[in-house]
């Protein structure tokens, strides 16, 4: 490592900047390496750099109140970001509007989704884990359903005399 750059990582450790650069540094790998994989949708950049700058967080222990003093300016910029947004949905209002009802249908599937997973007082009653340990052994959500509505108890019948 030559002498500027060992004088600068010491300058950035010591300040936020670090996380700026981290930031944004994993941002630029995280698009080209999108740009490799001819922008499949799994490759996703800010999915990438997302996970990258986690996992460089998780490694290094940063607490997120530190890596977060350095990354607020890339916070303040996505305000500005996601308004521009609105000229080119403006722009191209027709094609959005011909769009409406399958986004309006994932909207609302998303949205209950979301509401769904995140509640639990609506995702324990919709598959309660039973407490039997016969159903410990093979816990898939299915089991655990059939297991907490019993359909066949309604038609039980007696036994033959």
């Amino acid at each position: 490592m030559t002498d500027q750059a060992f004088s600068l990582w010491v300058y950035l450790s010591q300040t936020p900047l670090l996380w700026l650069v981290v930031t944004l540094g994993a941002y630029v790998i995280a698009d080209r390496i999108s740009l490799a994989f001819k922008r499949h949708p799994l490759c996703n950049p800010v999915l990438i750099s997302v996970v990258t700058v986690a996992l460089v967080l998780w490694g290094t222990g940063t607490s997120y109140p530190v890596y977060f003093e350095g990354a607020k300016f890339v916070h303040f910029l996505l305000g500005p970001a996601t308004v521009a947004l609105a000229i080119p949905l403006y722009e191209n209002r027709r094609i959005v509007l011909r769009s409406i009802v399958p986004m309006m249908v994932a909207l609302v599937v998303g949205s209950v989704t979301a509401i769904v997973s995140a509640s639990p007082s609506l995702s324990s009653s919709a598959f309660p884990i039973p407490s039997s340990s016969r159903w410990r052994r093979n816990p898939s959500p299915l089991r655990w359903a059939w297991a907490s509505r019993k359909p066949w108890a309604a038609i039980r019948r007696s036994p033959p005399s």
